[in-house]
């Protein structure tokens, strides 16, 4: 049976969420618990209310995704850009993982029917796909920043996520070898 587009761009999205938080886990693993509260000035966010945004803001959009405003009323998003002094990181973390889990549950229930549906935030209405891109660019700008300080703090205990500068040839022809093909036009 072929898969439908809905079917593939719902597979998709997930697959782009599910990398999203595997880049953001293995910074946050090569940081200590200090460097998860550590600013680079006292304007900028810690790793820790990064991480307690993201995870407040998956909470609020995917909880009742379909029928419910993604912004709920119980929600204190200024609140999670305040890192208490004491945060431990096994706290931080199960709040992290509690928020994509309600991503993944939430796009795991969605069917194409779905797609079609109007969706709110702060009132404002979204297509299903629009919510979903919307999401998915806000996770993207929020990772970068923790993939960002976590290599700052880190220095030269960081370990890439991608391919290491000066690889990429070597990359493209593994890849290329793997796959068969000639590789890439010179």
């Amino acid at each position: 049976m072929a898969e439908t587009l809905a079917t593939l761009y719902l597979e998709d999205v997930a697959a782009q969420f599910r990398q999203l938080k595997g880049q953001a886990d293995r910074a946050l693993a090569q940081v200590s618990d200090g460097d998860l509260v550590a600013v680079l000035d006292p304007q900028a966010n810690s790793i820790a209310a990064l991480v307690r945004h993201v995870a407040g803001n998956l909470l609020s959009r995917w909880t009742d995704f379909l029928t419910s405003d993604g912004e709920k009323p119980d929600r204190d998003r200024d609140g999670e850009f305040v890192t208490p002094e004491e945060m431990r990181r096994e706290e931080l973390l199960a709040g992290w993982e509690a928020g994509w889990r309600c991503l993944f549950a939430a796009l795991a229930e969605l069917s194409e029917d779905d797609l079609g549906k109007t969706v709110t935030i702060r009132a404002e209405p979204h297509s299903v796909p629009r919510a979903i891109h919307r999401q998915l660019t806000h996770q993207a700008y929020h990772v970068g920043q923790i993939v960002l300080l976590a290599k700052h703090f880190a220095a030269a205990r960081w370990e890439t996520l991608s391919i290491p500068r000066g690889k990429s040839r070597e990359h493209n022809a593994r890849m290329f070898a793997a796959a068969g093909g000639p590789g890439p036009e010179k």
